[in-house]
């Protein structure tokens, strides 16, 4: 007879850790979403970067973790690039639309990043990405029509295409993301990943920032602790559970970006907004449905 299996090591118990993560980073979002509106986008994401490294650092040093390799070091620098530049402009477009449509345009990362692994990591694109990726289209045709029938101002078009470019930055950072996890754990990853966007950030900060206000250090320390949060609550189910079980955690981001977003912002969510989430979904989940590959994570990863 196997053995029982503990609760700890229950696919389910793993579904339920994941959950939590998906929500602490829809609660960082919030944060970061009203540090962006009173501080901009560029200082919102400097400054939790900064108290990210001020969090990790003590742990990554108390843990006698080895200094990266070269290897290491150059895949942290491009992706700390790209996902730096990623959470900018999904935070400066957040601030021009409602959570929950930045959020369901963010779903099309994944797609994205099964066409940029075949084109770098040589990746055969199955006919069920193909079929995925129209589904998902016809669900931000949907959005965009929200937007038309709405008569969506300059800066909420704006705001949605910031997004989208976000989208694809996090696809890249995504395929990097992948061979990270083959040279390095996931605390040098968070670690190293917020140690280039802080670093880059301040060369920009005499132009584009300043120091938070006191009244933000509160929140500014709030979305690192919710952002670390998730990113170890998301490492440690999917070690322990497999990446089919664990994908559609990451969709219950959309509920939560929908129920913030009314109580902290008074946002609404539209009809076109629901159904251009739900076709996102299903296009991601027709392709990725039985592949070998392991699901990316969300941006708590970074």
């Amino acid at each position: 007879m196997p053995p029982r299996m503990t609760r700890a090591r229950s696919p389910q118990f793993a579904f339920a850790v994941a959950a939590v993560g998906i929500a602490s980073y829809s609660c960082m979002d919030a944060l970061m979403k009203g540090l962006s509106i009173a501080s901009g986008a560029y200082s919102a994401v400097l400054w939790r970067s900064i108290a990210g490294v001020l969090l990790l650092g003590p742990v990554f040093l108390v843990r006698r973790r080895p200094w990266p390799t070269r290897e290491a070091l150059r895949l942290h620098w491009w992706r700390g690039l790209a996902a730096g530049a990623s959470v900018v402009l999904f935070f400066w477009g957040l601030v021009r639309v409602p959570m929950a449509q930045g959020v369901a345009l963010t779903f099309l990362a994944p797609l994205i990043a099964l066409y940029l692994a075949a084109v770098t990591l040589g990746e055969r694109i199955r006919r069920s990405a193909i079929w995925g990726s129209a589904v998902a289209s016809l669900g931000v045709l949907a959005i965009a029509a929200g937007e038309i029938e709405a008569q969506a101002s300059t800066a909420h078009v704006l705001g949605s295409l910031a997004i989208l470019v976000a989208s694809l930055l996090y696809a890249v950072s995504l395929i990097l993301l992948r061979r990270q996890a083959q040279v390095a754990d996931s605390l040098e990853v968070a670690l190293f990943t917020s140690i280039v966007l802080g670093g880059v950030l301040l060369l920009g900060a005499p132009w584009f920032s300043g120091l938070p206000e006191v009244a933000e250090l509160p929140r500014i320390a709030g979305a690192a602790v919710l952002g670390s949060i998730s990113a170890v609550m998301l490492a440690w189910a999917y070690a322990r559970a497999e990446a089919q079980v664990l994908a559609p955690v990451e969709y219950t981001a959309f509920v939560w970006s929908g129920i913030l977003g009314f109580l902290v912002f008074d946002e609404r969510v539209s009809p076109y907004t629901v159904g251009g989430a739900a076709l996102i979904i299903a296009g991601c989940v027709v392709a990725v449905r039985g592949s070998a590959q392991p699901a990316p994570q969300t941006e708590a990863a970074a």
